[in-house]
């Protein structure tokens, strides 16, 4: 899970830091769509391996080592990869950024929640999740 989603934020950091040459207030948009999602990015790495380890400490290692990654990510944008970078490439980065998202939360997320006994509510709450994205975005346009 923490290698899925260190994979999925390295694309995120480069995204951040291109859209916003281009343009400050969609970096801004897309800034904040992120911070919203790195909450619930954070707890999906730290609570199963602080249920599987009982160590606090491992659980913030872990969840801080994926979340590095989307600085190193920028930074390595604006070192060795801006000069290549165009809408285009920004538009695939994206893309396959958010279905690498999607297929983790779809493929490991929701079976090991129902497999705890719950049912609808990550449905549910992925659907809300969505929701909440867009209207950020929506309203910050």
């Amino acid at each position: 899970m923490a290698l899925g989603i260190a994979i999925h934020n390295f694309p995120e950091g480069m995204a951040t830091f291109y859209s916003s040459l281009v343009d400050t207030k969609i970096g801004i948009a897309i800034a904040v769509a992120i911070a919203i999602h790195n909450i619930p990015e954070g707890l999906a790495v730290s609570v199963p391996i602080y249920k599987a380890t009982g160590s606090r400490g491992k659980a913030f290692l872990w969840s801080f080592l994926s979340g590095v990654v989307e600085p190193v990510g920028a930074i390595i944008t604006a070192l060795v990869l801006l000069p290549y970078l165009n809408a285009a490439i920004l538009g695939y980065i994206l893309s396959g950024t958010a279905g690498l998202m999607t297929f983790i939360a779809i493929d490991e997320l929701l079976p090991v929640s129902k497999s705890y006994g719950f049912s609808h509510l990550p449905i549910l709450s992925f659907i809300i999740g969505l929701s909440v994205m867009m209207l950020s975005l929506f309203l910050l346009k």
